[in-house]
């Protein structure tokens, strides 16, 4: 019997730009390879799908997840998708974000809160947190003690609104009431930056 390895989450750190509303600027993005030394699923294929399919190192992949539209975080999604033979996965709510970028190229299936996402033998639970996109998402992996925010919540507090397509009411409201109440050794893995814990950042979020 083969051993597989720990599961786990794996950091790969991509560069590129972030355009909206006319605006372009450089980012560092997150993504996460999380799975064991057999299968995989990726969390927000940013910028270089050949960068993340190197670090994928031959293991199977079962899904490219996006946590939501903006386009740092979708850039490579379909070339990663073509690489890895994966399916890519997103909230409806951000399709017509999806559609800026990859017009003629829609995802193959959607996120919806409460779904569960299996992997080399764990679960990840979709939990729908909109705010920072209307279709923004996060993934809890009781297993690890760890959720994967995307640009919801980051070391510090909520992530940015002043877009059309966010809000600050919505994105506080979400963390407090679907990522707050998480344990506290709950680890955040972000979509840019350093990772926290869900202990560190309720004192960060206003009360409602």
């Amino acid at each position: 019997m083969s051993v597989r390895g720990p599961v786990r989450a794996e950091r790969v750190v991509t560069s590129g730009t972030f355009t909206l509303d006319g605006e372009t600027s450089e980012a560092d993005n997150n993504v996460w390879v999380v799975g064991d030394d057999e299968e995989v699923l990726v969390v927000d294929a940013a910028h270089d799908a050949e960068a993340i399919h190197r670090a994928v190192a031959g293991r199977r992949v079962t899904a490219v997840v996006c946590t939501h539209a903006h386009d740092d975080h979708i850039a490579a999604a379909p070339a990663l998708s073509l690489l890895a033979g994966a399916p890519v996965l997103l909230h409806p709510a951000d399709h017509e974000l999806w559609l800026r970028t990859h017009p003629s190229r829609k995802p193959d299936g959607e996120l919806s809160d409460g779904l569960v996402l299996p992997v080399a033998g764990i679960e990840l639970r979709v939990l729908h947190t909109p705010g920072h996109t209307w279709g923004s998402c996060s993934l809890y992996a009781p297993f690890l003690d760890a959720v994967f925010t995307g640009d919801t919540l980051f070391h510090g507090g909520p992530g940015a609104t002043g877009r059309p397509c966010s809000d600050r009411a919505t994105v506080e409201a979400s963390v407090r009431t679907r990522l707050l109440t998480l344990p506290g050794v709950t680890v955040v893995h972000t979509g840019h930056g350093p990772d926290t814990t869900i202990a560190a950042e309720r004192p960060n979020v206003p009360a409602a």
